[in-house]
């Protein structure tokens, strides 16, 4: 299986690497060659105005939006999250979504990069020892449709937000495993999403 990592900004390189311990050999994805080329996409955390406006100035956005909604696996950290949502609760100025997941996410909803934090996670398909989740300006799950799975939530205030989901061959997450060196949330894309 090719696995290919959106390479237009963002912590690209953290997702290859999590996919090399995984065993697998990540492939940059930058152009519509490369898009063609894969059989799965991680779309990595970064800014999701920036991503989508760079995806539509490379002549990308179409492509993974049509290979996303033909049932592509892939699997959105952080901006990724955003970027697969149906609909943004706040966009920036001309920032869509490659869409894949019937959900609507808030940008930055913790709060500032200042604001940004590690918790232990309860991870509902993965067992042992807690998800340890990094949110930096991380969104999260406003609304969602029935089809739609809760993985993860994180409680601010008494009220349950998801930060991981999945529905059918999409996976999303607010936070970044990537930056912590446990490759399981890698694995269950790998070895779950993607065979289904």
């Amino acid at each position: 299986m090719n696995v290919g990592v959106l390479a237009l900004q963002g912590d690209f390189r953290e997702h290859i690497s999590a996919l090399g311990d995984c065993g697998v050999t990540g492939k940059l994805v930058k152009t519509a060659a490369d898009i063609a080329a894969i059989d799965a996409l991680i779309i990595p955390g970064g800014e999701s105005t920036t991503i989508s406006k760079l995806a539509k100035a490379f002549g990308l956005f179409d492509l993974i939006s049509k290979r996303i909604s033909e049932g592509m696996p892939t699997y959105g950290s952080c901006a990724g999250m955003i970027l697969v949502a149906k609909t943004i609760l706040d966009p920036a100025s001309d920032q869509d979504t490659f869409g894949g997941i019937d959900m609507e996410v808030r940008r930055n909803a913790f709060g500032r990069q200042t604001e940004s934090f590690e918790v232990d996670l309860d991870f509902k398909t993965i067992s042992g020892a807690p998800i340890r989740g990094v949110f930096i300006r991380a969104p999260w799950v406003e609304s969602h449709g029935s089809q739609v799975e809760i993985l993860s939530s994180v409680e601010i205030s008494g009220v349950q937000h998801p930060v991981a989901v999945r529905q059918g061959s999409v996976l999303a997450t607010a936070f970044h495993p990537e930056l912590t060196g446990d490759n399981r949330v890698h694995r269950y894309f790998l070895e779950d999403v993607c065979k289904k």
